[in-house]
Protein backbone atom coordinates (compact mmCIF):
# COMPACT_ATOMS: atom_id res chain seq x y z
CA UNK A 1 0.00 0.00 0.00
CA UNK A 2 1.64 3.38 -1.15
CA UNK A 3 1.60 6.15 1.11
CA UNK A 4 -1.36 7.90 -0.34
CA UNK A 5 -3.63 5.27 -0.34
CA UNK A 6 -2.60 4.62 3.58
CA UNK A 7 -3.59 8.69 4.04
CA UNK A 8 -6.98 8.11 2.63
CA UNK A 9 -7.65 5.20 4.66
CA UNK A 10 -6.64 7.44 7.79
CA UNK A 11 -8.71 9.86 7.18
CA UNK A 12 -11.65 8.09 6.35
CA UNK A 13 -11.15 6.55 10.18
CA UNK A 14 -10.96 9.83 11.29
CA UNK A 15 -14.41 10.59 9.54
CA UNK A 16 -15.68 6.89 10.81
CA UNK A 17 -14.33 8.29 14.27
CA UNK A 18 -15.96 11.26 14.34
CA UNK A 19 -19.53 10.04 13.14
CA UNK A 20 -19.26 7.28 15.71
CA UNK A 21 -18.81 10.29 18.67
CA UNK A 22 -21.38 12.18 17.35
CA UNK A 23 -23.82 10.28 17.38
CA UNK A 24 -22.79 8.86 20.56
CA UNK A 25 -22.92 12.70 21.79
CA UNK A 26 -26.71 12.80 20.32
CA UNK A 27 -27.62 9.53 22.12
CA UNK A 28 -26.17 10.70 25.32
CA UNK A 29 -28.18 14.15 24.55
CA UNK A 30 -31.08 12.70 23.92
CA UNK A 31 -30.98 10.18 27.02
CA UNK A 32 -30.69 12.97 29.43
CA UNK A 33 -33.32 15.02 27.69
CA UNK A 34 -34.94 11.99 28.17
CA UNK A 35 -34.18 11.38 31.64
CA UNK A 36 -35.31 14.95 32.37
CA UNK A 37 -37.89 14.54 30.80
CA UNK A 38 -39.02 11.17 32.69
CA UNK A 39 -37.83 13.55 35.63
CA UNK A 40 -40.83 16.32 34.95
CA UNK A 41 -43.16 13.57 33.84
CA UNK A 42 -43.31 12.13 37.44
CA UNK A 43 -43.26 15.18 38.70
CA UNK A 44 -46.51 16.35 37.00
CA UNK A 45 -48.03 12.83 37.86
CA UNK A 46 -47.04 13.35 41.54
CA UNK A 47 -48.84 16.28 41.72
CA UNK A 48 -51.54 15.01 39.60
CA UNK A 49 -52.16 12.66 42.18
CA UNK A 50 -51.48 14.93 45.02
CA UNK A 51 -54.20 17.47 43.55
CA UNK A 52 -56.30 14.24 43.03
CA UNK A 53 -56.25 13.17 46.56
CA UNK A 54 -56.41 16.95 47.59
CA UNK A 55 -59.53 17.05 46.23
CA UNK A 56 -61.44 14.02 47.15
CA UNK A 57 -60.16 14.90 50.79
CA UNK A 58 -61.91 18.19 50.72
CA UNK A 59 -65.32 16.95 49.21
CA UNK A 60 -67.94 16.63 51.81
CA UNK A 61 -69.05 13.07 50.68
CA UNK A 62 -67.57 9.63 51.95
CA UNK A 63 -65.13 9.16 49.07
CA UNK A 64 -63.48 5.40 48.56
CA UNK A 65 -61.02 4.11 45.79
CA UNK A 66 -60.04 0.32 44.43
CA UNK A 67 -57.68 -1.00 42.35
CA UNK A 68 -58.44 -3.15 39.44
CA UNK A 69 -58.80 -6.28 41.94
CA UNK A 70 -61.14 -4.61 44.25
CA UNK A 71 -58.67 -4.10 47.00
CA UNK A 72 -58.92 -0.42 49.02
CA UNK A 73 -56.35 2.15 47.87
CA UNK A 74 -57.34 5.54 49.16
CA UNK A 75 -59.94 6.91 51.65
CA UNK A 76 -60.97 10.61 52.24
CA UNK A 77 -61.39 12.06 56.06
CA UNK A 78 -65.12 11.47 55.91
CA UNK A 79 -64.67 8.23 54.61
CA UNK A 80 -62.20 7.33 57.27
CA UNK A 81 -64.95 8.13 59.51
CA UNK A 82 -67.74 6.85 58.60
CA UNK A 83 -65.90 3.40 58.09
CA UNK A 84 -64.31 3.75 61.18
CA UNK A 85 -61.08 2.91 58.99
CA UNK A 86 -57.85 5.16 58.43
CA UNK A 87 -56.31 5.14 54.54
CA UNK A 88 -53.15 3.85 55.80
CA UNK A 89 -54.81 0.42 57.20
CA UNK A 90 -57.15 -0.11 54.92
CA UNK A 91 -54.82 0.13 51.97
CA UNK A 92 -54.50 -2.90 49.83
CA UNK A 93 -57.55 -4.56 51.98
CA UNK A 94 -60.27 -6.03 50.24
CA UNK A 95 -63.37 -3.44 49.39
CA UNK A 96 -65.83 -6.02 51.36
CA UNK A 97 -63.64 -5.66 54.40
CA UNK A 98 -63.72 -2.00 54.63
CA UNK A 99 -67.16 -0.88 53.16
CA UNK A 100 -69.19 -3.73 54.54
CA UNK A 101 -73.12 -2.89 53.50
CA UNK A 102 -75.99 -3.99 54.67
CA UNK A 103 -79.78 -4.04 54.08
CA UNK A 104 -81.21 -1.58 56.33
CA UNK A 105 -84.68 -3.73 56.80
CA UNK A 106 -83.31 -6.92 56.84
CA UNK A 107 -79.76 -6.31 58.29
CA UNK A 108 -78.63 -8.83 55.52
CA UNK A 109 -75.37 -8.95 53.55
CA UNK A 110 -75.69 -6.71 50.57
CA UNK A 111 -72.92 -7.48 47.51
CA UNK A 112 -70.68 -4.48 47.06
CA UNK A 113 -70.80 -2.65 43.90
CA UNK A 114 -67.75 -2.63 43.33
CA UNK A 115 -67.86 -6.00 41.88
CA UNK A 116 -70.45 -5.37 39.17
CA UNK A 117 -68.68 -2.08 38.20
CA UNK A 118 -65.20 -3.83 37.10
CA UNK A 119 -68.41 -6.30 35.91
CA UNK A 120 -70.09 -3.92 33.80
CA UNK A 121 -67.85 -0.85 33.16
CA UNK A 122 -70.16 1.59 33.85
CA UNK A 123 -71.12 3.80 37.26
CA UNK A 124 -73.77 1.49 39.41
CA UNK A 125 -75.74 3.25 41.92
CA UNK A 126 -76.22 1.96 44.96
CA UNK A 127 -79.93 -0.35 46.00
CA UNK A 128 -82.41 1.23 48.43
CA UNK A 129 -82.34 0.97 52.47
CA UNK A 130 -78.48 0.56 51.97
CA UNK A 131 -76.57 0.56 55.65
CA UNK A 132 -73.08 0.64 56.07
CA UNK A 133 -71.70 -0.86 58.86
CA UNK A 134 -68.50 0.63 60.50
CA UNK A 135 -65.33 -1.50 62.00
CA UNK A 136 -67.06 -0.78 65.67
CA UNK A 137 -70.33 -1.94 64.66
CA UNK A 138 -72.11 1.39 63.99
CA UNK A 139 -74.61 1.34 61.58
CA UNK A 140 -75.12 4.43 58.99
CA UNK A 141 -78.04 4.69 56.35
CA UNK A 142 -75.98 6.08 53.33
CA UNK A 143 -76.97 6.43 49.46
CA UNK A 144 -75.21 6.93 46.27
CA UNK A 145 -72.96 5.61 43.44
CA UNK A 146 -69.80 3.57 42.17
CA UNK A 147 -68.35 4.36 39.28
CA UNK A 148 -64.85 3.01 36.58
CA UNK A 149 -61.32 5.15 37.36
CA UNK A 150 -60.11 4.76 33.85
CA UNK A 151 -56.40 5.45 32.06
CA UNK A 152 -55.65 7.35 29.35
CA UNK A 153 -56.26 4.75 26.78
CA UNK A 154 -59.48 4.12 28.09
CA UNK A 155 -58.93 0.68 29.91
CA UNK A 156 -59.97 0.46 33.57
CA UNK A 157 -57.67 0.73 36.79
CA UNK A 158 -60.20 0.99 39.61
CA UNK A 159 -63.28 1.99 40.87
CA UNK A 160 -64.40 4.98 43.14
CA UNK A 161 -66.90 4.70 45.69
CA UNK A 162 -69.13 8.27 46.52
CA UNK A 163 -71.90 7.92 49.58
CA UNK A 164 -72.87 9.92 52.46
CA UNK A 165 -75.00 9.67 55.29
CA UNK A 166 -78.81 10.04 55.19
CA UNK A 167 -79.53 8.75 58.47
CA UNK A 168 -81.14 12.06 59.29
CA UNK A 169 -82.94 11.92 56.38
CA UNK A 170 -84.31 8.71 56.59
CA UNK A 171 -85.42 9.20 60.03
CA UNK A 172 -87.88 12.14 59.00
CA UNK A 173 -89.07 10.56 55.97
CA UNK A 174 -90.14 7.68 58.54
CA UNK A 175 -91.77 10.04 60.94
CA UNK A 176 -93.33 11.96 57.65
CA UNK A 177 -94.88 8.63 56.83
CA UNK A 178 -95.83 7.54 60.37
CA UNK A 179 -97.85 11.01 60.67
CA UNK A 180 -99.46 10.62 57.64
CA UNK A 181 -100.42 7.37 58.62
CA UNK A 182 -101.67 8.51 61.62
CA UNK A 183 -103.95 11.92 60.13
CA UNK A 184 -105.44 8.77 57.68
CA UNK A 185 -106.47 6.77 60.17
CA UNK A 186 -107.68 9.92 62.31
CA UNK A 187 -109.77 10.88 59.42
CA UNK A 188 -111.45 7.19 58.94
CA UNK A 189 -111.67 7.47 62.90
CA UNK A 190 -113.33 11.06 62.52
CA UNK A 191 -116.07 9.59 60.28
CA UNK A 192 -116.38 6.76 61.89
CA UNK A 193 -116.78 8.96 65.09
CA UNK A 194 -119.48 11.66 63.63
CA UNK A 195 -121.52 8.71 61.81
CA UNK A 196 -122.11 7.09 65.54
CA UNK A 197 -124.32 9.79 66.69
CA UNK A 198 -126.24 9.50 63.62
CA UNK A 199 -127.67 6.82 63.52
CA UNK A 200 -129.64 7.26 66.63
CA UNK A 201 -130.59 10.67 65.92
CA UNK A 202 -132.19 9.54 62.81
CA UNK A 203 -134.19 6.59 64.65
CA UNK A 204 -135.33 9.41 67.16
CA UNK A 205 -136.29 11.72 64.79
CA UNK A 206 -138.47 8.54 63.21
CA UNK A 207 -139.79 7.77 66.89
CA UNK A 208 -140.88 11.48 67.30
CA UNK A 209 -142.31 11.84 63.94
CA UNK A 210 -144.16 8.52 64.69
CA UNK A 211 -148.33 9.35 65.29
CA UNK A 212 -148.08 5.97 67.56
CA UNK A 213 -145.48 7.40 69.36
CA UNK A 214 -146.11 7.43 73.43
CA UNK A 215 -144.92 10.56 75.46
CA UNK A 216 -142.87 8.36 76.99
CA UNK A 217 -141.16 7.78 73.86
CA UNK A 218 -140.86 11.26 72.75
CA UNK A 219 -139.24 12.35 75.69
CA UNK A 220 -136.45 9.51 75.24
CA UNK A 221 -135.92 10.82 71.59
CA UNK A 222 -135.56 14.17 73.06
CA UNK A 223 -132.94 12.97 74.98
CA UNK A 224 -131.15 10.95 72.70
CA UNK A 225 -130.65 13.83 70.24
CA UNK A 226 -129.53 16.37 72.93
CA UNK A 227 -127.23 13.82 74.00
CA UNK A 228 -125.56 12.71 70.72
CA UNK A 229 -125.70 16.30 69.58
CA UNK A 230 -123.67 17.18 72.47
CA UNK A 231 -120.93 14.24 71.70
CA UNK A 232 -120.91 15.49 67.99
CA UNK A 233 -120.08 19.03 69.76
CA UNK A 234 -117.59 18.29 72.13
CA UNK A 235 -116.17 16.37 69.42
CA UNK A 236 -115.85 19.21 66.90
CA UNK A 237 -114.51 20.98 70.02
CA UNK A 238 -111.80 19.00 70.46
CA UNK A 239 -110.44 19.58 67.22
CA UNK A 240 -110.63 23.29 67.24
CA UNK A 241 -109.21 23.43 70.70
CA UNK A 242 -106.29 21.51 69.40
CA UNK A 243 -105.75 23.30 66.47
CA UNK A 244 -105.74 26.39 68.89
CA UNK A 245 -103.74 25.56 71.07
CA UNK A 246 -101.22 24.54 68.05
CA UNK A 247 -101.11 27.81 66.90
CA UNK A 248 -100.96 29.52 69.95
CA UNK A 249 -104.42 31.11 69.83
CA UNK A 250 -105.78 29.90 72.95
CA UNK A 251 -106.44 32.02 75.90
CA UNK A 252 -107.02 30.63 79.44
CA UNK A 253 -109.39 32.07 81.86
CA UNK A 254 -107.25 32.20 84.71
CA UNK A 255 -108.88 32.47 88.56
CA UNK A 256 -108.38 30.73 92.23
CA UNK A 257 -110.22 27.68 91.97
CA UNK A 258 -110.62 24.92 94.21
CA UNK A 259 -108.58 21.89 93.31
CA UNK A 260 -111.04 20.02 94.52
CA UNK A 261 -113.97 20.88 92.61
CA UNK A 262 -112.26 21.04 89.71
CA UNK A 263 -111.90 17.23 90.27
CA UNK A 264 -115.29 16.91 90.82
CA UNK A 265 -115.93 18.62 87.27
CA UNK A 266 -113.64 15.86 85.76
CA UNK A 267 -115.48 12.96 87.62
CA UNK A 268 -118.56 13.82 86.83
CA UNK A 269 -118.08 14.45 83.15
CA UNK A 270 -116.04 11.05 82.70
CA UNK A 271 -118.00 8.85 85.38
CA UNK A 272 -120.46 7.25 82.55
CA UNK A 273 -117.53 5.65 80.70
CA UNK A 274 -116.08 4.56 84.25
CA UNK A 275 -119.57 3.66 85.53
CA UNK A 276 -120.28 1.52 81.84
CA UNK A 277 -117.02 -0.85 82.42
CA UNK A 278 -117.83 -1.57 85.67
CA UNK A 279 -114.46 -0.12 86.72
CA UNK A 280 -113.88 0.58 90.77
CA UNK A 281 -112.69 3.98 91.11
CA UNK A 282 -110.99 6.28 94.03
CA UNK A 283 -110.12 9.61 94.90
CA UNK A 284 -107.34 10.35 97.37
CA UNK A 285 -107.14 14.35 97.48
CA UNK A 286 -105.99 16.88 99.88
CA UNK A 287 -108.31 17.04 103.10
CA UNK A 288 -107.84 20.31 103.42
CA UNK A 289 -108.47 23.17 100.59
CA UNK A 290 -106.05 23.61 97.93
CA UNK A 291 -106.06 26.84 95.65
CA UNK A 292 -104.36 27.66 92.80
CA UNK A 293 -104.44 29.82 89.65
CA UNK A 294 -105.75 27.94 86.60
CA UNK A 295 -108.80 28.12 84.44
CA UNK A 296 -111.37 25.62 85.95
CA UNK A 297 -113.52 24.42 82.88
CA UNK A 298 -110.04 23.49 80.73
CA UNK A 299 -107.99 22.13 83.64
CA UNK A 300 -111.28 19.97 84.73
CA UNK A 301 -110.93 19.37 80.93
CA UNK A 302 -107.15 17.67 81.32
CA UNK A 303 -108.43 15.51 84.07
CA UNK A 304 -111.81 13.92 82.42
CA UNK A 305 -109.85 13.32 79.49
CA UNK A 306 -107.02 11.72 82.01
CA UNK A 307 -110.28 9.26 83.36
CA UNK A 308 -112.18 8.83 80.10
CA UNK A 309 -109.01 7.33 78.77
CA UNK A 310 -108.02 5.16 81.72
CA UNK A 311 -111.99 3.85 81.97
CA UNK A 312 -111.70 3.19 77.38
CA UNK A 313 -107.94 0.97 78.10
CA UNK A 314 -109.23 -0.66 81.15
CA UNK A 315 -110.96 -3.66 80.82
CA UNK A 316 -114.48 -4.16 82.46
CA UNK A 317 -113.60 -4.49 86.44
CA UNK A 318 -110.75 -2.68 86.54
CA UNK A 319 -109.33 -0.01 88.50
CA UNK A 320 -108.76 3.36 88.51
CA UNK A 321 -107.96 5.94 90.89
CA UNK A 322 -106.87 9.48 91.08
CA UNK A 323 -104.62 10.99 93.35
CA UNK A 324 -103.92 14.42 94.40
CA UNK A 325 -101.21 16.06 96.26
CA UNK A 326 -99.78 19.69 97.21
CA UNK A 327 -95.92 19.31 97.47
CA UNK A 328 -94.44 22.75 98.27
CA UNK A 329 -95.34 25.09 95.43
CA UNK A 330 -96.33 22.32 93.03
CA UNK A 331 -100.01 20.50 92.66
CA UNK A 332 -99.79 16.92 91.76
CA UNK A 333 -102.20 14.86 90.16
CA UNK A 334 -101.56 11.30 89.22
CA UNK A 335 -104.16 9.23 87.53
CA UNK A 336 -103.47 5.40 87.51
CA UNK A 337 -105.21 2.48 86.18
CA UNK A 338 -105.14 -1.23 86.03
CA UNK A 339 -105.47 -1.23 81.92
CA UNK A 340 -103.69 -2.44 79.06
CA UNK A 341 -101.00 -0.17 79.65
CA UNK A 342 -98.12 1.65 77.21
CA UNK A 343 -95.23 -0.46 75.15
CA UNK A 344 -91.63 1.38 76.18
CA UNK A 345 -91.26 2.18 72.37
CA UNK A 346 -94.30 3.93 73.17
CA UNK A 347 -94.26 6.49 75.87
CA UNK A 348 -92.56 9.11 73.79
CA UNK A 349 -95.06 9.63 71.49
CA UNK A 350 -98.53 8.89 73.16
CA UNK A 351 -98.68 13.03 73.57
CA UNK A 352 -98.66 13.65 69.95
CA UNK A 353 -101.20 14.16 67.44
CA UNK A 354 -103.61 11.61 66.66
CA UNK A 355 -101.71 8.85 68.28
CA UNK A 356 -103.49 5.77 70.07
CA UNK A 357 -102.55 2.57 71.94
CA UNK A 358 -103.57 -0.12 69.82
CA UNK A 359 -105.57 -2.71 71.80
CA UNK A 360 -107.90 -5.15 70.12
CA UNK A 361 -111.16 -3.54 70.87
CA UNK A 362 -109.52 -0.28 69.52
CA UNK A 363 -112.11 0.11 66.47
CA UNK A 364 -115.43 -0.14 69.20
CA UNK A 365 -113.73 2.14 71.93
CA UNK A 366 -113.65 5.06 69.49
CA UNK A 367 -111.94 7.93 69.98
CA UNK A 368 -109.42 10.46 67.51
CA UNK A 369 -106.08 10.34 68.92
CA UNK A 370 -106.34 13.67 70.43
CA UNK A 371 -107.37 13.72 73.99
CA UNK A 372 -103.57 13.38 75.47
CA UNK A 373 -101.91 16.20 72.60
CA UNK A 374 -104.56 18.32 73.98
CA UNK A 375 -104.54 17.77 77.38
CA UNK A 376 -100.22 18.48 77.30
CA UNK A 377 -101.34 21.52 75.30
CA UNK A 378 -103.22 22.45 77.72
CA UNK A 379 -101.47 21.43 80.85
CA UNK A 380 -98.33 23.55 79.07
CA UNK A 381 -100.63 26.78 78.96
CA UNK A 382 -100.93 25.91 82.70
CA UNK A 383 -97.60 26.53 83.09
CA UNK A 384 -97.06 22.89 83.96
CA UNK A 385 -96.19 19.42 82.64
CA UNK A 386 -97.56 15.70 81.94
CA UNK A 387 -95.80 12.31 81.73
CA UNK A 388 -96.41 9.22 81.05
CA UNK A 389 -95.46 5.98 82.93
CA UNK A 390 -95.96 2.35 82.62
CA UNK A 391 -94.30 -1.11 83.62
CA UNK A 392 -95.38 -2.28 80.16
CA UNK A 393 -98.24 -3.89 78.09
CA UNK A 394 -101.11 -5.05 80.04
CA UNK A 395 -99.38 -3.60 83.67
CA UNK A 396 -101.19 -0.27 83.55
CA UNK A 397 -100.37 3.26 83.35
CA UNK A 398 -100.14 6.30 85.03
CA UNK A 399 -100.54 10.22 84.13
CA UNK A 400 -98.96 12.74 85.96
CA UNK A 401 -99.52 16.36 85.74
CA UNK A 402 -97.64 18.88 87.49
CA UNK A 403 -99.18 22.42 88.25
CA UNK A 404 -97.38 25.39 89.91
CA UNK A 405 -99.27 27.01 92.54
CA UNK A 406 -99.66 30.52 91.21
CA UNK A 407 -101.56 33.61 93.22
CA UNK A 408 -103.13 36.36 90.83
CA UNK A 409 -102.67 39.47 91.26
CA UNK A 410 -105.99 40.58 91.74
CA UNK A 411 -108.61 38.20 92.63
CA UNK A 412 -111.31 39.53 89.96
CA UNK A 413 -114.89 40.37 91.75
CA UNK A 414 -118.02 38.27 90.30
CA UNK A 415 -120.14 40.83 88.56
CA UNK A 416 -124.22 40.49 89.14
CA UNK A 417 -125.42 40.70 85.51
CA UNK A 418 -128.80 39.19 86.27
CA UNK A 419 -130.71 43.03 86.28
CA UNK A 420 -129.14 42.70 82.74
CA UNK A 421 -129.95 39.43 81.49
CA UNK A 422 -134.15 39.75 82.48
CA UNK A 423 -135.99 38.88 79.08
CA UNK A 424 -137.02 41.29 76.78
CA UNK A 425 -139.51 39.03 74.31
CA UNK A 426 -140.71 40.23 71.06
CA UNK A 427 -137.62 40.81 69.18
CA UNK A 428 -137.53 41.14 65.34
CA UNK A 429 -135.10 38.57 64.32
CA UNK A 430 -133.85 38.03 60.78
CA UNK A 431 -132.29 34.18 59.97
CA UNK A 432 -130.74 34.11 56.73
CA UNK A 433 -129.29 30.80 56.13
CA UNK A 434 -129.00 28.47 52.75
CA UNK A 435 -129.77 25.61 55.23
CA UNK A 436 -133.72 25.40 55.36
CA UNK A 437 -133.49 22.53 58.13
CA UNK A 438 -131.22 24.79 59.88
CA UNK A 439 -133.05 28.10 59.59
CA UNK A 440 -136.44 27.10 60.18
CA UNK A 441 -135.46 24.67 63.49
CA UNK A 442 -134.06 27.66 64.75
CA UNK A 443 -136.81 29.78 63.74
CA UNK A 444 -139.36 27.45 65.72
CA UNK A 445 -137.35 27.74 68.99
CA UNK A 446 -137.09 31.28 68.58
CA UNK A 447 -141.04 31.97 67.76
CA UNK A 448 -141.57 29.20 71.27
CA UNK A 449 -139.73 32.16 73.14
CA UNK A 450 -141.77 34.76 72.03
CA UNK A 451 -139.83 35.93 69.14
CA UNK A 452 -140.87 37.97 65.91
CA UNK A 453 -138.93 35.66 63.35
CA UNK A 454 -138.26 36.12 59.59
CA UNK A 455 -136.41 33.61 57.14
CA UNK A 456 -134.49 33.77 54.10
CA UNK A 457 -132.21 31.76 52.43
CA UNK A 458 -129.98 34.08 50.40
CA UNK A 459 -127.64 37.13 50.47
CA UNK A 460 -129.91 39.40 48.57
CA UNK A 461 -133.14 38.62 50.15
CA UNK A 462 -131.41 39.16 53.34
CA UNK A 463 -130.67 42.72 52.36
CA UNK A 464 -134.46 43.45 51.33
CA UNK A 465 -135.53 41.75 54.63
CA UNK A 466 -133.47 44.27 56.44
CA UNK A 467 -134.75 47.00 54.35
CA UNK A 468 -138.30 46.09 54.79
CA UNK A 469 -139.00 44.23 58.22
CA UNK A 470 -135.99 46.30 60.10
CA UNK A 471 -134.82 43.54 62.57
CA UNK A 472 -133.07 44.48 65.47
CA UNK A 473 -131.13 40.99 64.97
CA UNK A 474 -129.53 39.07 62.34
CA UNK A 475 -128.34 35.58 62.37
CA UNK A 476 -126.20 35.22 59.02
CA UNK A 477 -124.54 32.62 57.42
CA UNK A 478 -121.51 33.21 55.90
CA UNK A 479 -121.44 30.84 52.49
CA UNK A 480 -125.09 31.66 50.99
CA UNK A 481 -125.53 32.12 47.72
CA UNK A 482 -126.13 35.39 45.40
CA UNK A 483 -124.16 37.73 47.87
CA UNK A 484 -122.07 35.68 51.18
CA UNK A 485 -122.59 36.74 55.11
CA UNK A 486 -119.74 39.33 54.64
CA UNK A 487 -121.42 41.22 51.88
CA UNK A 488 -124.44 41.73 53.33
CA UNK A 489 -123.10 42.56 56.79
CA UNK A 490 -120.92 45.39 54.84
CA UNK A 491 -124.19 46.96 53.04
CA UNK A 492 -126.15 46.75 55.98
CA UNK A 493 -123.48 48.90 57.52
CA UNK A 494 -123.44 51.54 55.08
CA UNK A 495 -127.56 52.11 55.14
CA UNK A 496 -129.79 53.78 57.83
CA UNK A 497 -129.95 50.23 60.32
CA UNK A 498 -126.14 50.01 60.33
CA UNK A 499 -125.88 52.05 63.18
CA UNK A 500 -128.85 50.06 65.22
CA UNK A 501 -128.90 46.64 64.00
CA UNK A 502 -126.85 43.72 65.54
CA UNK A 503 -125.16 41.18 63.56
CA UNK A 504 -124.18 37.68 64.09
CA UNK A 505 -122.07 35.88 61.99
CA UNK A 506 -123.55 32.16 61.81
CA UNK A 507 -120.82 29.83 60.29
CA UNK A 508 -119.57 26.38 60.41
CA UNK A 509 -115.57 27.89 60.30
CA UNK A 510 -114.43 28.99 63.33
CA UNK A 511 -110.81 29.70 63.34
CA UNK A 512 -109.50 32.55 65.13
CA UNK A 513 -108.96 33.93 61.31
CA UNK A 514 -112.49 33.50 60.55
CA UNK A 515 -113.58 35.61 63.91
CA UNK A 516 -111.51 38.36 63.04
CA UNK A 517 -112.10 38.61 59.17
CA UNK A 518 -116.25 38.66 60.67
CA UNK A 519 -115.49 41.46 62.57
CA UNK A 520 -113.75 43.20 60.11
CA UNK A 521 -116.61 42.79 57.50
CA UNK A 522 -119.26 44.88 60.52
CA UNK A 523 -120.36 41.49 62.60
CA UNK A 524 -120.73 42.58 66.26
CA UNK A 525 -120.45 38.77 67.41
CA UNK A 526 -119.14 35.21 65.56
CA UNK A 527 -121.66 31.91 66.69
CA UNK A 528 -119.91 28.26 65.10
CA UNK A 529 -121.94 26.25 64.40
CA UNK A 530 -124.15 24.31 65.94
CA UNK A 531 -125.49 27.32 67.79
CA UNK A 532 -125.72 26.98 71.53
CA UNK A 533 -129.26 27.96 72.45
CA UNK A 534 -128.18 29.36 75.23
CA UNK A 535 -125.56 32.03 74.39
CA UNK A 536 -128.12 32.62 71.53
CA UNK A 537 -130.40 33.47 74.18
CA UNK A 538 -128.14 35.01 76.49
CA UNK A 539 -127.19 37.10 73.58
CA UNK A 540 -130.66 38.62 72.23
CA UNK A 541 -131.53 39.19 76.39
CA UNK A 542 -128.19 41.29 76.70
CA UNK A 543 -128.75 43.14 73.27
CA UNK A 544 -130.06 46.51 74.27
Amino acid sequence: MDAEEEKQLRIAALKNAETILAARLRAERALVEANEALAHKSEELEQQREWFQVTLSSIGDGVITTDINSQVTFLNPIAEAMTGWSSEDAKGKPIDQVFHIINEDTGLFVANPVASVLQLGTTVGLANRIALVSRSGAVVGIEDSAAPIRNAHGSIVGVVLVFHDVTERRRAEHALREADRRKDEFLATLAHELRNPLAPIRQAAMILKSPAATDTQKRWSHDVIGRQVHHMALLLDDLLDISRITRGMLELRVEMVELADVIDAAVETARPAIDAKRHTFSVLAPDHPVQLAADPMRLAQVLSNLLTNAAKYTDPEGQIQLRAALEGRVVTICVADTGIGIPPFAIDSVFEMFSQVKSGQDRSEGGLGIGLSLSKGLVQLHGGEIEAKSPGLGRGSEFIVRLPVQALAARRQPVDTRASMEPRVGRRILIADDNRDAAESLAMLLQLDGHEVTIVHDGQAALAAVQSRRPEIVLLDIGMPKLSGYEVARQVRQGLLGRTVTLVAVTGWGQESDKARALAAGFNHHFTKPIETERLNELIRSTP
